[in-house]
């Protein structure tokens, strides 16, 4: 029997997939990162600019949603890989907190659209591919392992399974399990059970696990907070609670309100300069480390260990971001919860164009949008780490020149909460022990310039100071 149109088009037979996979994996990312719907506008709405101004997060919502749902379609079109797209957290705390502080928000968004043409010119010069194609190939998968450990914190964070010690300063403990050390409430119960849950059906090998357990969840947690008399205080950022109405009127008053270089008057050229030096060299190996990783997971890259259509899907990726300053909602990324569908058999495109729907349907629903509670969402994050974890074991443990910096990057990523700083504690490390071995002719030039600027990235705070005084 001939393959559907559809198929064909987005090369699902030979990626060993089909429409309903790719369709449960596009709800699964969808669940798995709708929280950004609802967190980027808290994160940016609590930030105010040089005049005292805060964004409105009604609108912040619609733009978030917008952004990340148009160039999710178009990551899914023109990328044909599972990838979605949205709101970097770090990114926008980085222009709520820092950059904004200094400016106007439309200067402070007027940044992140040359973030993001900044990146852009990097793809179409080739140096952003020559960069990925430098780094090798046991480095590639311990980002990959690095990037799961990373998810997995993500969401036993966002469940409340894990939680900040109050008075970390204090103690030498810097976390805890739960709220006090023990495991309190209904919320973190339902968690536990949606992870167990998940893995005991991926060992049963059940078709739609990550997804039969989000949705299962959120309707226990639905049930639960209606029986039990939760509170929004119980469940954290989202409370599971059937809204008294389903669909609203969507405000775009937030998209195109940005001033390209409005920042440079406002702040001075080198602070400008410096902002979005920060911004590019965050996101560029963010969604760096993301597109390989879950690539990588997805069984996609070559023999080579290249991601196929690499420079469609950079492009795109720093399209994203300037797009993201452009809807006034912060740069936007190549997401990590992609896994999440990938997870669930997403092998193309049209994972992504199921999930880039469903983002642009909430502009029109944002009373359902805090449906789903993070602890529902969460057991999916924690599972995929799992899953992304298995790679570790193609990494050459007796290799210590590439060992080394394959274990800083996996440590460093969920202990810093940070994709970029396990990246570039990886990078810098394996160009010095190259070093001195006298073996650093065997390093791609490449390799060592991005040391170099990795250097110059973590020393940043000292570097900033020496100019002031100078």
């Amino acid at each position: 029997m001939a393959a559907d149109p559809v198929s064909v088009a987005f090369k699902l037979p030979e990626r060993g997939s089909n429409p309903l996979r790719e369709v449960r994996g596009g709800f699964a990312t969808f669940f798995a990162m709708a929280y950004i719907v609802v967190l980027n506008p808290l994160i940016l709405g609590s930030g105010k600019d040089l005049y005292g101004h805060s964004l409105n997060t009604g609108q912040l919502t619609v733009a978030t949603a917008v952004v990340g749902g148009v160039m999710t379609i178009i990551m899914g079109l023109g990328g044909n890989l599972p990838l979605a797209i949205a709101a970097g957290l770090g990114l926008n705390g980085v222009v709520a907190f820092t950059i904004a502080p200094t400016m106007s928000w439309p200067d402070a968004m007027g940044l992140v659209v040359l973030e993001g043409i900044g990146i852009c010119l990097l793809v179409v010069t080739g140096l952003r591919r020559m960069i990925m194609d430098a780094i090798p190939m046991p480095l590639k998968r311990a980002i990959g392992v690095g990037i799961g450990l990373f998810i997995a914190l993500i969401g036993l964070i966002d469940a409340g399974f894990v939680t900040r010690v109050p008075d970390a300063a204090q103690t030498t403990v810097p976390v805890q399990l739960g709220s006090n050390g023990q495991l309190n409430g209904w919320p973190v119960l339902i968690f536990c059970l949606g992870v167990l849950a998940t893995f005991l059906m991926l060992v049963r090998k059940v078709p739609g696990a990550i997804l039969i357990s989000i949705v299962a969840c959120t309707i226990v947690s639905v049930i639960v907070n209606h029986v039990a008399h939760l509170t929004a205080a119980d469940w954290g950022l989202i409370q599971p609670k059937l809204p008294s109405h389903v669909f609203a009127t969507p405000d775009f008053g937030l998209l195109g309100q940005f001033s390209l270089f409005g920042g440079f008057a406002q702040a001075g050229v080198v602070t400008a300069v410096v902002f979005i030096f920060t911004l590019i060299l965050s996101d560029f190996f963010d969604a760096m480390g993301t597109i390989v990783g879950v690539t990588a997971e997805a069984g996609l890259l070559t023999d080579r260990g290249e991601v196929p259509g690499i420079n469609r899907v950079l492009f795109i990726d720093g399209l994203a971001a300037a797009a993201g300053g452009a809807g006034s909602c912060s740069s936007n990324t190549t997401f990590v919860e992609s896994a999440a569908g990938v997870g669930e058999g997403a092998r193309s495109g049209l994972a992504s164009l199921v999930t880039g729907l469903l983002l642009l349907l909430t502009t029109f629903a944002t009373p359902l949008t805090g449906i789903v509670p993070q602890q529902a969402a969460a057991p999916a994050l924690v599972v995929v780490g799992f899953l992304m974890m298995t790679q570790i074991r193609d990494i050459p443990w007796t290799e210590w020149d590439v060992a080394i910096p394959s274990y800083l990057a996996i440590a460093l990523m969920p202990f810093t909460y940070s994709i970029t700083n396990g990246i570039g504690a990886a990078v810098i490390t394996f160009v010095a022990i190259k070093l001195v071995l006298g073996r650093l002719r065997d390093v791609h030039i490449l390799m060592v310039v991005i040391a170099l600027l990795f250097v110059a990235y973590f020393a940043l705070s000292p570097i900033e100071q020496w100019l002031n005084v100078k």
